[in-house]
């Protein structure tokens, strides 16, 4: 059994770890607070997709409503990463493992769980949160378009860019171990730990490599992330708009500058110290947070000003998406962002 290190351990024995009563607390405590928070993102998706839905369905009876639902599709698609991104964390969480899915799965072996945390990598910074990033973009990009966007292209292009991601992650999970003699810290993806009643307890973490992928992926993000909102920002008139539009930028670039720099910092402390979790904690809440900003500047305010506008009767000069829609005709143009 290891003791907690006052500095950053790096001792990764083959034999399992266990609790001390203060580490077993905390971890208890935080898995409380994620699942709350996840549950908190599952709702405000659920009001999302409500908002999405009614819009759709009224637009087909009210003309104003036509092409100010023309972005349904991709909202929806982003929508659809972040409720299943915050499904896998829910994965992730021991305790939600060992009460909602290991009793009706056939028993599983250590080695099956510890590729439980390998697929939950994978799939978190290979495929939901990279797809979430991607929507958001795509979003941005069709805002200064008038043509309305089609969900197969959406797709499309999501899965161009996730798919290396996805291929690079399973190799740094499943290859690198085996061609490379590397620090364990570069591809251990799970930590045995046991609990004060004996049993043994897998808990996922991030290897080093998975964080210089996903921090890959974001650097290039950034900057085309950057690009697009400059060039929204230039040709919108609407000073609440330039508002929500600068929130976002901030939001997103902010929270994925923490989320990369404190998943780097984590893989040097193990699951028996306190500062692993808060480190993996606030690794969660920065990405919790950038959803839900997400979630709120390009889905829900967008589709409540929407409906506030086909209210207005047509004919009436509307100050819609660049400040420019007037006698009734709105195209999907900065709409989306209104």
């Amino acid at each position: 059994m290891l003791s907690p290190a006052p500095a950053p351990s790096l001792n990764f024995g083959r034999w399992p770890i266990a609790f001390l009563p203060l580490t077993r607390l905390v971890h208890s405590v935080f898995e409380v607070a994620t699942l709350a928070l996840l549950i908190c993102l599952l709702i405000l998706s659920l009001l999302s997709v409500s908002f999405i839905l009614y819009l759709r369905i009224k637009s087909r009876f009210a003309s104003q409503l036509q092409n100010l639902s023309c972005h349904w599709s991709v909202r929806f698609l982003l929508v659809s990463f972040i409720s299943l991104w915050s499904i896998n964390e829910c994965f992730r969480l021991p305790f939600f493992r060992r009460r909602y899915i290991y009793p009706f799965l056939p028993p599983l072996s250590l080695s099956q769980q510890i590729n439980f945390c390998k697929l939950n990598i994978i799939l978190s910074l290979g495929l939901l949160q990279p797809g979430f990033l991607v929507s958001l973009l795509f979003l941005l990009n069709i805002s200064i378009n008038t043509r309305s966007p089609k969900i197969l292209s959406a797709i499309v292009f999501v899965a161009l860019i996730c798919l290396p991601i996805c291929v690079l992650l399973y190799l740094s999970l499943h290859y690198l171990p085996e061609r490379l003699t590397l620090p364990p810290i570069f591809h251990r993806s799970s930590f045995l730990l046991d609990d004060d009643l004996g049993h043994e307890i897998v808990i996922c973490k991030y290897p080093l490599s998975s964080a210089i992928i996903f921090g890959a992926f974001v650097g290039v993000y950034a900057i085309v992330f950057l690009l697009a909102c400059w060039k929204v920002l230039s040709l919108a008139i609407n000073k609440r708009i330039r508002a929500r539009i600068n929130a976002l930028t901030a939001t997103v670039m902010i929270c994925l500058s923490v989320q990369i720099g404190l998943l780097s910092v984590s893989v040097l402390w193990n699951p028996d110290e306190i500062l692993f979790y808060i480190f993996v904690f606030a690794v969660f809440v920065s990405v919790v947070v950038c959803a839900a900003v997400g979630e709120s500047i390009l889905v829900i305010r967008p589709i409540s000003d929407a409906l506030s506008v086909g209210t207005c009767r047509k004919g009436t000069t509307a100050s819609y998406g660049t400040g420019r829609v007037s006698n009734g005709v709105s195209g999907c143009g900065l709409g989306v962002l209104r």
